[in-house]
Order: structure tokens, then sequence, then C-alpha cells
């Protein structure tokens, strides 16, 4: 249905029954309002709740049921593919549902169901602690955390859905319930790592960790040296204390703060991050430095500025195009097919990352949670990123082929994240083993598939 079906009264119904604010094309604020992180994504929605507390997000989900809208949920807008904005539907946006609360008698946060990671990290650096996250701190937390959360601490403390504890949600059918291991046990399964399939979550709990400082940074290596430092960090990686990790990346540097020497060459680099005993340190590192990197920077910093590393460089209004598998190991037909794309990388900005996730990441078992690829050692994503709207098409290109020449070495799937929309048999893979269980519990809370502008798990 579109707002001109609807009559005005409806419409001016829906308006006074939310605390926060009702944005309807040709509104003044409108076009800012529409816009999500990944400029590529143009989407022109009828409408757009601006959500302030759960009882907004009730009356928004409410409506949008009851007029057949379709309805987007939105957060951080970050999503690739654009799943938090749909054409001609409802948006329920929540990203002035904000609350981040520390309890420092057990490590735990509460936060808002709008908040970005780098506004939670602020509130816990204070108390010495952190949530494991990703990368960017602009990241919305609902969308990172759904999918299953991929950072710099994955190694050390597991993914972010292993540190959420509870939370609470509006449903389909605009009933709340809050889950947890001890309640609504099968929806706290889905949730952690079957994206915003199941509900709207307004509040997140989470498990913290000490952790104050770390030290972090890049080292770099010509791009031709690729195949070299792949093979020897793929058993680095391995064996690696768990204190330290390293995202490996086919890459350019696009320009400050890096040396001007640098700018516009392709590399091989690897960007640290250490959360063990400084003094400990430069003997667990000398490994790395053997490999004599071109370029090394990597020292101590809070925690929440390596988190901040890379915003000034992917702001939000760029092109994007991404793709991603997960991967065992690094194959030598891999390596080489990274040496073969990272050599022709179109943009400054464009880039392929390789995640590990082995040690705690891979402690649970591959049912605990619905994120299905614990035994995978690597999430990888290919990114094709500029800031002009001429270079989409290239961009798109690029990481497509990049995509094509690794996927035979893959295990088939992808983290949810990191996918566009690429069809029902690339979520499947998504999912795996656990697409029948997440299946039957769409059908129990979302029978009707109000929730299927995402990654769709459509109801049996």
């Amino acid at each position: 249905m579109s707002t001109l079906m609807l009559e005005t009264s409806g419409i001016e119904e829906f308006r006074e029954a939310l605390r926060g604010k009702l944005i309807l094309e040709g509104d003044l604020e409108y076009e800012n309002e529409r816009k999500v992180y990944n400029a590529m994504i143009d989407k022109r929605p009828a409408m757009i709740a601006k959500c302030v507390d759960t009882a907004d997000v009730i009356t928004a989900v409410n409506f949008g049921r009851k007029h057949g809208f379709l309805t987007a949920v939105r957060g951080g807008g970050h999503n690739g593919g654009g799943l938090g904005i749909c054409d001609e539907g409802l948006v329920i946006d929540l990203s002035a549902i904000k609350n981040v609360r520390v309890d420092t008698t057990n490590n735990t946060v509460r936060v808002g169901g709008g908040n970005v990671w780098g506004e939670v990290d602020h509130a816990t650096h204070a108390y010495g602690l952190a949530i494991p996250a990703g990368i960017i701190s602009t990241t919305g937390v609902g969308g990172l955390t759904l999918g299953g959360g991929v950072g710099h601490l994955s190694r050390k403390y597991g993914l972010t859905i292993d540190n959420l504890l509870e939370a609470d949600m509006v449903l389909a059918s605009g009933e709340t319930l809050t889950v947890s291991k001890d309640q609504n046990k099968d929806l706290f399964w889905a949730i952690r790592g079957g994206g915003g399939n199941f509900g709207i979550i307004t509040s997140f709990l989470f498990q913290a960790h000490p952790l104050k400082n770390v030290i972090g940074g890049p080292t770099l290596w010509p791009i031709e040296k690729t195949q070299e430092i792949m093979k020897w960090y793929d058993k680095f990686i391995e064996n690696a204390s768990r204190d330290l990790t390293g995202f490996i990346a086919t890459m350019v540097i696009p320009g400050a703060p890096f040396p001007e020497a640098l700018h516009n060459k392709k590399f091989c680099g690897i960007v640290w991050c250490y959360t063990g005993k400084p003094e400990k340190f430069e003997a667990m590192f000398k490994p790395v430095l053997k490999m004599q990197p071109v370029f090394d920077h990597v020292g101590e910093m809070p925690y929440p500025a390596i988190q901040t590393l890379f915003d000034k460089m992917m702001p939000p209004g760029l092109q994007w195009y991404w793709r991603g598998d997960f991967f065992e190991d690094i194959s030598e037909e891999a390596a080489s097919q990274h040496l073969n794309y990272g050599s022709e990388i179109p943009t400054p900005l464009s880039q392929m990352h390789l995640y590990p996730i082995n040690g705690k990441a891979s402690e649970p078992e591959m049912d605990d949670t619905a994120w299905a690829y614990r035994n995978a050692k690597y999430c990888g994503v290919i990114v094709g990123v500029d800031p002009d709207k001429k270079n989409s098409e290239k961009i798109t290109d690029w990481c497509k082929s990049y995509w094509n020449a690794l996927h035979p070495h893959s295990m088939g799937g992808a983290y949810s994240n990191f996918m566009m929309e690429e069809g029902n048999d690339r979520v499947k893979a998504a999912f795996k083993h656990n697409f029948k269980r997440l299946r039957k519990i769409k059908s129990k809370y979302d029978p009707g598939n109000f929730f299927r502008v995402n990654q769709n798990i459509q109801p049996e």
C-alpha cells in the first residue's frame, strides 16, 4: 500500500500516536532522512517513523501490519545491501532509541536498539571495559549483532553474539517479549546470527570484558609479496596467542595520514590488535617484523581509537558494493587470486579483508547459535568503494570478478552482514545446517513474513 491509498486521517492518527516524528515524502527533511551509509542505495520509502521508545516501535509495527506496508527496520543504516530502507513502504527508524548503561557489579552493558558502536565504546571505556564488535565505530549495534558480529576482539572474546545475554523485542504481532538463555530460548538462539528476521530489538544486554588499551595498527608489504605473506600469515594466526589478532587485506593507501611515499600504491596489509600485557608484545610481534614490512605503524592506543581508525577513510555517502564468503584456510590457489585481483584494485578505497575467527569465536558448537560457520577460520569480504557514482559499475565488476575467482576456494556461504541482495540460495548457504530450524522459528514468530526486508528466511 502507498500513502496515496491511505486516507489522510489514517496518517494523521499514526503521526499523533508517535512520540517521535513521522516523515513523509515531500517533507523538508525527507531527502536527508532517506539516506543510508551506502550511497549506491537510492530508495524512496513512503514514510519514515522516527521512533524514540518501544511504544513508538509497537505503534509503527501495528500500523505497518494493519495497512499492509512493506516495512524495513533501520538502526545505524550501515547495511551494505540497503536492507534498512525500502521503496514505497514504511521505514521504522530506531536511531533515536539510544541509551548505554554500564553495570560494574557484573560488567554488563544495557544498550538501546538505535545506538552505534562508537557510543557504546565511549561509555564502556570510561570503566575500562569493552564489548567485541566490528572495526568501524559508526556501525549500528543492532545490525552488526544480529548478523553475528566480527571484529578486532573475535579471537579473544568471541563474536558479538557470544557476548549477548538478553534482548527486548517487538514481534510482528506488536507483542513484546524478552529473550535470553532462560526466556524464549528458541528465539534467543535465532537472533544470534539469524539477522532481523524475527522482530525488532529495542534493548540489548551484553557481557563486557576488562580492556582499556590495545596495541595495534597496520603493517604493509608490496602487493607482489601477497602470496608469501598470506602463506606465512595463515600458519602464524592459527598458532598465535588469542591476545593477538590481525585481519589481512589487499588494499591501496588512499592518502593521509599515511606517508606520501605510500599514496595510491597497492599493498598486502595486516591490521593488528593486541589485548595482552604490553611487556609481552615485543616478543610476540617479532615473527611479524621478521617478514620485513615496508611500513609498520603499530603502537599503544585506547581501544576506542582502534575502533575509529577507519572512520574518516570510510564516511557515509560513498558508493559500496561487497561480496563475502567463509574460508577454512588460505590455499595456494586462493592466495594466487588475491595477488591477481589485489594487483587490479580499481579505486583507492576498494579492498579485501580476511578476518580471523578462530580462537574464542570457534569454541561454541555448530548449532549453539544460528551462526553456522563455527568451523571457519576466516570471514572474508571484498568491497568496491568510491565516492564517485560514475565508478559504481567499475567497483561492482571488480568485486564480482574477485568473488567469482575466490568462491570455489570458500566454504560456500557468507556472513549475512557482508551480503548484498543475492537471492534465496545465498541466504540458505549463509545459514547452512541451521536454515530449517530458523524457518520453524520464523513460522512461529512471524508467520506472515512481516519482517522480510533482510537476508530473508521465509516461513514454512
